[in-house]
């Protein structure tokens, strides 16, 4: 019988961690001409230390609301950071004057509503969120 119940924390334990650790892809437009960007080019769009997409158009990054677990993720495994770090990183550019920080939307079906209304916009979104509307150009 003891057993049987090790096992079974084990598995709820297992499903937890799973699904705690969703993943998250870089998704544009499906009408896009970009078939697949670099983790560097990424992080660079979205750190505003570039905003050209291959082939010269202009990329335009489209950022979740801070506390949302696809951007926690998508920073921690694209740039590094982590939300402190980011928080300290914008703070600096902006008040420097060097950068404004990219849109912000609440959730996926804000980014790919957003991204598939513009060629060179960039986001990012749960794995299971994807649908024809945008087309995965990176997965972290």
């Amino acid at each position: 019988m003891n057993a049987y119940k090790i096992a079974g924390a084990a598995a709820l334990a297992l499903l937890f961690c799973t699904a705690a650790q969703a993943e998250v892809v870089v998704v544009m437009s499906s009408k896009s001409p970009v078939d697949s960007l670099s983790k560097d080019q990424v992080s660079q769009i979205f750190l505003a230390k570039s905003n050209a997409l291959p082939g010269g158009a202009q990329a335009t990054p489209i950022d979740q609301d801070e506390g949302a677990k696809a951007r926690e993720e998508f920073y921690k495994k694209v740039t590094g950071r982590d939300a402190a770090q980011l928080k300290s990183y914008w703070s600096q550019l902006m008040f420097t004057g060097k950068a404004q920080r990219p849109k912000h939307v609440a959730g996926d079906d804000a980014v790919k509503k957003a991204v598939a209304a513009s060629p060179g916009a960039i986001g990012y979104i749960d794995a299971g969120a994807q649908d024809a509307s945008v087309k995965v150009v990176f997965k972290p």
